[in-house]
């Protein structure tokens, strides 16, 4: 290799290395400005900032470390999932907020949100239907045997919240059928038509991406990742009475429990 090639070379490794340098401080402030925004999101959800409005950028540099930089993808994340938007002159507001609701105890959507705001419920569709394989085995029922299905739109101060597709056991769901859905949760209601109270329920949570269905009901772009509850209720007897599958918006709700280790 001739001097002249050996100089080529070396600049060519300065360069590699200048350029790798570069992305590796880019990859550096994007993992930063996610964790900011994992710490600022849970500040938003939980009321840190009461007059709606964060601090200023300087301000949560300083407060958080990190670079002006950083702290502006951090917002910019913020920003692309709806919870904060940036007002030239005033900063950046809060402008959406999501809903708690608590995996440790059993209760229907409107008890658990009842400080929040006053759940409403538009009855879809309701009616027999037959088990599906999957739906009469979680039941304990004969495969094709009528169940009641109830379809309902859940909403909170008038925004949609959930989508719920519900199946009950026709020899309880009939009772249901001429009952206010619309102000009572189902739980109240199949407690009252039962005789006894609620004892357990088993619980999946899994994100998927909404379906046209879903997120023309639920006023949300197509495609948008929703919350899928899956939760099949038992009575205190152990007997299965109702099996859900609730979509909620992500946008609107938080997951959360209270979890004690036991080895």
């Amino acid at each position: 290799m001739s001097p002249t090639d050996r100089i080529r070379d070396h600049a060519g490794q300065g360069a590699a290395t200048t350029v790798a340098a570069h992305r590796s401080r880019r990859r550096l402030r994007a993992d930063r400005a996610r964790q900011l925004a994992d710490l600022l999101r849970r500040q938003l959800l939980t009321g840190a900032f009461p007059d709606g409005a964060l601090p200023h950028e300087s301000t949560l540099a300083a407060e958080y470390r990190a670079s002006r930089n950083t702290v502006r993808q951090a917002l910019d994340l913020l920003r692309h999932e709806g919870l904060v938007e940036r007002q030239p002159g005033v900063g950046t507001l809060v402008v959406a907020r999501k809903y708690p609701h608590g995996l440790d105890r059993l209760m229907g959507l409107a008890e658990t949100l009842r400080e929040h705001g006053r759940v409403t419920n538009e009855v879809r569709a309701m009616g027999p239907v037959p088990a599906p394989a999957p739906v009469a085995e979680r039941l304990q029922v004969p495969s094709g045997t009528d169940v009641l299905c109830i379809e309902r739109l859940r909403r909170l101060g008038g925004l949609p919240l959930s989508l719920d597709i519900t199946y009950i056991p026709l020899d309880i769901g009939t009772e249901l059928l001429g009952a206010d859905l619309e102000n009572t949760d189902v739980f109240r209601l199949l407690e009252a038509v039962t005789g006894q109270p609620l004892g357990h329920a088993e619980v999946t949570l899994e994100a998927v991406n909404a379906d046209a269905h879903s997120a023309g009901v639920l006023e949300a772009p197509r495609g948008a990742a929703v919350l899928m509850l899956e939760r099949l209720t038992h009575l205190a007897d152990g007997r299965p009475v109702d099996l859900e599958f609730i979509r909620f918006r992500g946008d609107r709700i938080t997951m959360s429990g209270l979890l004690h280790r036991s080895l």
